[in-house]
């Protein structure tokens, strides 16, 4: 697949790369979950100048740095010293080389140092300190483990602290370029199926590119290359996720199959994995790996404990919801039937990810500065739940609200029972707003 997008990051990358030659060595740390397109972005940038590409593998750190060495001398065609075993002496050989030529450095993976030698961040700290002002290096640290590389370069206790120049989060496809990406390959495809691309992938480039690799431009044909024998999606979750958690993953796992199958309060998840205790894990899962998300009715308090909370990942919820629950399935080779669990439940499913997709187009819009829902328990003789898919309150200064209900199709929608939630979220919540309703289905997905 080709590059797509990425039009500002690269913009900006070429910004940084100009002033470390230009003035004087700066260093960007570039992070994002795995399959982000870190790699690709980055060498992208850094086409047509001379770059030394350093990629970190869990290995001895003399046979690394035999290889790394070999690297320089190959990227830069200079002499380099034969038989370094440290990787701090390696760095300051090639920090030196900065003060006479002039080339992006790029360490990948950057936080497998910390597993190979955790003292090498001292060690570069100390080099950089001296000499990043006498040298015109491009320096590039990506890492895809995004609790490791916030502790090296955000902790205040951690020695390369305040060092980095720049920091980049690498995140997914905006809608828009899936839209792009999937008219190039089936200029016929439907809403619905951009609305399965979506579901599955997030817009993470990676899976995209795999799905279009294999030919899979249609709700069905998505969803057998996502279940088949052998995809990549059916060990994802567990490679991602264990990579963060190590090997405290269990009560991670139990609390994100929770969420997924629609156990979204703190009690509910609390009685689904059977641990009273939950409150640490989830402020960790959402404020150290940010794979969950706290939602609260539009401008309720922030203390309210009317709270549910949410996957922020799409893949990882997909898989959570139907990958790790069919663990069972999956081992007895039965990807038949994995395969028409996933197919027959997915228009129930997608329908929550359709509201994602409005949220998210109305997020890339730039109009609003609040975008949530809202719900609330009615005291009338039902006593039913009443809940809005989207409230979005907008950056202006006249007060307006945007209210909408999220079908998938237009037969299923009750405008009655509609425009009596929205009187009730007036009176209630926006007394001074001006509102503007309106129903979303799939067929709005590129043209709201």
């Amino acid at each position: 697949m080709k590059f797509y997008n990425r039009e500002k990051e690269l913009e900006q990358l070429a910004e940084i790369r100009q002033r470390s030659f230009d003035n004087h060595s700066q260093l960007t740390v570039i992070t994002g979950r795995r399959r982000i397109g870190k790699t690709k972005l980055i060498l992208k940038s850094c086409e047509d100048t001379p770059t030394v590409y350093l990629f970190v593998s869990r290995n001895n750190e003399a046979a690394l740095c035999q290889m790394f060495a070999e690297s320089v001398t190959n990227s830069l065609n200079v002499p380099f010293p034969k038989g370094i075993r440290s990787f701090v002496e390696l760095f300051a050989q090639i920090i030196m080389l900065g003060r006479i030529e002039k080339f992006n450095l790029v360490i990948d993976e950057f936080q497998e140092l910390y597993n190979i030698n955790p003292a090498i961040f001292s060690g570069i700290q100390d080099i950089w300190d001296r000499f990043k002002d006498s040298t015109h290096i491009n320096f590039i640290a990506s890492g895809s483990v995004y609790t490791l590389m916030h502790k090296i370069f955000l902790d205040y206790n951690e020695p390369l602290y305040g060092r980095c120049d720049t920091v980049m989060k690498i995140r997914p496809f905006d809608t828009s370029v899936l839209s792009e990406i999937l008219k190039e390959h089936k200029a016929d495809y439907t809403n619905d199926d951009l609305l399965a691309l979506y579901t599955v992938t997030g817009g993470v480039p990676k899976y995209v590119e795999i799905l279009m690799d294999r030919k899979a431009y249609t709700v069905s044909d998505i969803i057998r290359r996502v279940t088949e024998e052998n995809s990549i999606f059916l060990e994802e979750g567990n490679i991602l996720l264990i990579q963060e958690f190590g090997k405290k993953y269990g009560n991670y796992f139990s609390i994100l199959t929770a969420i997924a199958s629609g156990r979204n309060t703190a009690p509910e998840i609390a009685e689904a994995i059977g641990e009273p205790s939950i409150g640490g894990m989830l402020s960790r899962l959402e404020e150290d790996y940010e794979i969950i998300s706290k939602k609260r009715p539009v401008l309720s308090k922030e203390r309210s404990q009317n709270v549910h909370y949410e996957i922020t990942d799409n893949f990882l919820r997909f898989w959570f919801r139907y990958i790790a629950r069919n663990q069972d399935v999956i081992q007895m080779g039965n990807y038949h039937y994995l395969y028409e669990t996933v197919l027959s439940d997915y228009p129930t499913y997608s329908g929550l990810t359709l509201e994602i997709w409005f949220r998210q187009k109305m997020k890339e819009s730039g109009q609003f500065k609040i975008i949530g829902g809202w719900w609330n328990t009615a005291k009338g003789a039902k006593g039913q739940q009443w809940e809005i898919d989207i409230v979005a309150l907008t950056a202006t200064k006249e007060k307006k609200a945007y209210v909408a209900e999220v079908k998938r199709q237009s037969k299923n929608f009750r405008p009655e029972q509609f425009r009596t939630k929205i009187e009730h979220l007036s009176h209630k919540v926006l007394p001074d707003y001006e509102i503007d309703s309106r129903l979303l289905t799939l067929d709005d997905m590129q043209t709201f």
